[in-house]
């Protein structure tokens, strides 16, 4: 089987971010867009609806007759209501644009494909994920610390959102501890050993970085950095973001590139 070819990610000003969507995108009939707006905080802690409206309007200039599915979950006690309408993402929706709360959907159990699987062998997520033609992430670009130890959040840290917290929640019935354990960046190479085929494209808003001196992901500074990555496979697309960024790559993303 011939290799594939991965093409290099493209990093633009973010003013002249024009998002370009990848083919599986512009032919299918129904499109997952999955954004990092699971916090009740504007960028960057969350994505901006700048960045998150021209893919939504590229895609629809692209391909007008495909149904397109805005889906997060939420890691605050606020619920998902008030914080869509905090963020104001319902700006985006219009006929054939919905918005959806990922912990309300049909789950599904999802093989991880990895052939060394870190703690998941299968993982639960939205059974949608497998009735749409093509997914995208659209994510901010974030650094935490984590005992100690910088976690690096773009296009897939940002699929954690899709996991439901009923099933993932450990002390806090709010965010998804079971997935801290026994690391981020070892269960992150379980998720895209499980969820990551599905992926078809990643959009990083690097207009911000966002610097964490913890673990708290919605508290901390911005850094301006005023780029927006995208690309068609997401660990090119976060490797990008970390080199605009001056952050350094992480573990997962490296193992993850070896690996496959």
């Amino acid at each position: 089987m011939p290799a594939t070819v991965r093409l290099p990610a493209v990093a633009v000003p973010s003013d002249r971010f024009e998002y370009s969507p990848p083919a599986e995108a512009q032919q299918a009939r129904r499109i997952l867009v999955k954004p990092n707006l699971g916090y009740p905080v504007g960028p960057p802690v969350t994505v901006s609806l700048a960045v998150l409206g021209e893919v939504v309007r590229s895609l629809r200039q692209h391909n007008p007759n495909a149904e397109i599915f805005i889906v997060e979950g939420v890691c605050s006690k606020v619920s998902f209501a008030t914080i869509m309408a905090k963020v104001g993402v319902q700006s985006l929706l219009s006929e054939g644009v919905q918005l959806l709360n990922a912990d309300d959907l049909e789950l599904w159990e999802y093989p991880n494909r990895s052939p060394s699987p870190v703690r998941f062998k299968s993982m639960w997520a939205p059974k949608l994920l497998q009735e749409v033609d093509c997914c995208l992430s659209v994510s901010a670009f974030k650094r935490t610390q984590l005992k100690g130890t910088p976690l690096i959040s773009a296009s897939l840290k940002n699929l954690y959102g899709l996991f439901p917290r009923a099933r993932y929640k450990a002390r806090s019935i709010s965010s998804r501890g079971q997935l801290h354990r026994p690391s981020v960046p070892l269960v992150l190479q379980d998720v895209y050993g499980t969820l990551g085929h599905f992926f078809k494209g990643g959009v990083v808003d690097c207009t911000h970085k966002f610097i964490s001196r913890d673990w708290q992901p919605d508290r901390g500074e911005s850094i301006p950095v005023g780029q927006v990555i995208w690309g068609d496979d997401l660990l090119t697309v976060d490797r990008t973001a970390c080199q605009v960024g001056q952050e350094a790559i992480p573990d997962y993303i490296t193992a993850l590139e070896r690996r496959r």
